[in-house]
């Protein structure tokens, strides 16, 4: 019997920033979690909003800033931030970024 799995061998790969704008993809989503791949072309943001669960970014490729709250902070490949429900958070892409999103249900 085989266990079901979802495998990316190089998710960078799957999910490459657009030349403009920003691409999402959802890679997997069962009753615990959604994870969301996504890829933002340089100097592309995601306004400052909330999210009603907690969630966790990974930064797989790239430079953004990130601002959490109050704090603003830099990312890069291997950044992981782990956000509590509705903190106010935004994420501006200094270079092509591939990010994984994943929300907890």
């Amino acid at each position: 019997m085989t266990t079901a799995y979802t495998y990316f061998l190089d998710l960078a790969k799957e999910s490459e920033p657009p030349a403009d704008g920003i691409l999402s993809r959802t890679v997997f989503q069962d009753d615990r979690i959604k994870a969301v791949a996504f890829g933002f072309a340089q100097g592309q943001e995601l306004s400052e909003h909330t999210a009603a669960k907690p969630a966790m970014l990974s930064f797989v490729k790239g430079e953004a800033t990130v601002r959490l709250g109050d704090d603003v902070q830099d990312a890069q490949s291997g950044t992981w931030i782990h956000m509590p429900a509705n903190l106010k958070h935004s994420i501006k892409a200094k270079t092509p970024v591939v990010m994984l999103l994943v929300l907890l249900k």
